[in-house]
């Protein structure tokens, strides 16, 4: 064990813990928070080890029994990039619809990233958490908080988790409509089903497939970009894999797809027919203009924002899936 020294007087925080047990800080989140991937024996030695430091989980739930701070955290799953953008549209546009409801209650935002939440939650009344995370590892932590909270994903959490998202599996099924209606029969989807949101997209997509003559030829596993799109369509005709349809999970990869087919010298519809997802301001200006299946974020960000503060308010809340709609374009 790395067995650390804090600085007299300073407040232990979960990287504290982390550090003096040698291992990773969402383990310590997610045994804190009692989640059944860390086994039963390292919980309770977390749970041991925090209590001895003087770690004290729901500092900020305590704050929020005495006192309203009129404040709340928008916390942000994604990890920028030069390839992933905080400025782009997600989640710049959820952001928009947070802030306009939150401004019209009269309440405060906090904005910021898992990381720097985990180590410094600031005093809040409730969160707003954008992206579940891999294997749902954003919103474990953030349920470890104790502070009522919504998600920004899909609803494959405990059945008490408050979750806002588009319906994600109807977005998979009328993406394989819209395929087969054109005569595609050899599909490829793209996307990393370790996010619920993928997960629900391709299992629509199946189910929209079935008792039809379309096969997947293949499922890739890449980021939200335009460079992990390329790569992975790169990596099929390297192969020299036969297909004429692509589902990919967001329109950056959908572009990126495109991308890589024209530069073997292969035409979108003609040789492939592509859908995207989320039907992004970029999808209309795209050349081909790009086919997708709409998601309303701006919605989205008002729903959140209602629904945490109804939980603040100790309001009765329930989960919504937001209806999806194909916009046709040339791709």
């Amino acid at each position: 064990m790395n067995k650390g020294k804090l600085n007299e007087g300073a407040r232990p925080t979960m990287a504290d813990v982390a550090r003096e047990l040698g291992v990773a800080k969402i383990t310590v989140s997610r045994a804190l928070s009692n989640h059944s991937t860390v086994k039963e024996s390292t919980r309770a030695l977390i749970r041991e080890t925090a209590e001895r430091m003087g770690y004290r989980l729901n500092v900020a739930a305590r704050n929020l029994r005495q006192q309203r701070t009129r404040t709340i955290a928008v916390v942000i799953e994604m990890a920028p990039s030069h390839d992933r953008l905080m400025s782009e549209p997600y989640p710049l546009s959820l952001l928009g619809g947070i802030m306009q409801e939150l401004t019209a209650a009269g309440q405060n935002m906090v904005l910021t990233t898992i990381d720097l939440f985990a180590e410094h939650p600031p005093s809040i009344d409730g969160v707003i958490l954008l992206g579940q995370g891999v294997h749902d590892d954003a919103a474990a932590a953030i349920e470890a908080m104790g502070l009522p909270y919504v998600v920004w994903g899909a609803a494959h959490g405990p059945p008490g988790r408050i979750v806002v998202g588009s319906d994600n599996r109807d977005g998979g099924r009328i993406a394989a409509d819209y395929l087969l209606g054109r005569g595609r029969r050899e599909l490829i989807f793209l996307g990393e089903t370790q996010h619920g949101e993928v997960e629900d997209r391709l299992i629509g997509f199946e189910a929209g497939l079935r008792g039809s003559e379309a096969v997947i030829v293949d499922r890739i596993a890449c980021a939200f970009t335009a460079a992990a799109g390329r790569e992975a369509v790169n990596r099929l005709l390297d192969r020299a894999k036969c297909f004429d349809g692509i589902f990919a999970a967001s329109d950056a990869i959908a572009m990126g797809a495109i991308e890589a087919l024209a530069a073997r010298g292969l035409t979108v519809p003609g040789d492939v027919s592509v859908v995207g997802f989320d039907d992004s301001p970029g999808a209309s200006i795209f050349s081909p203009k790009l086919t997708s299946v709409r998601q309303d974020w701006a919605v989205g960000g008002e729903l959140l924002a209602k629904k945490v503060l109804d939980l603040v308010a100790r309001r009765r809340v329930v989960s919504h899936a937001m209806p999806v709609e194909l916009v046709v374009r040339d791709s």
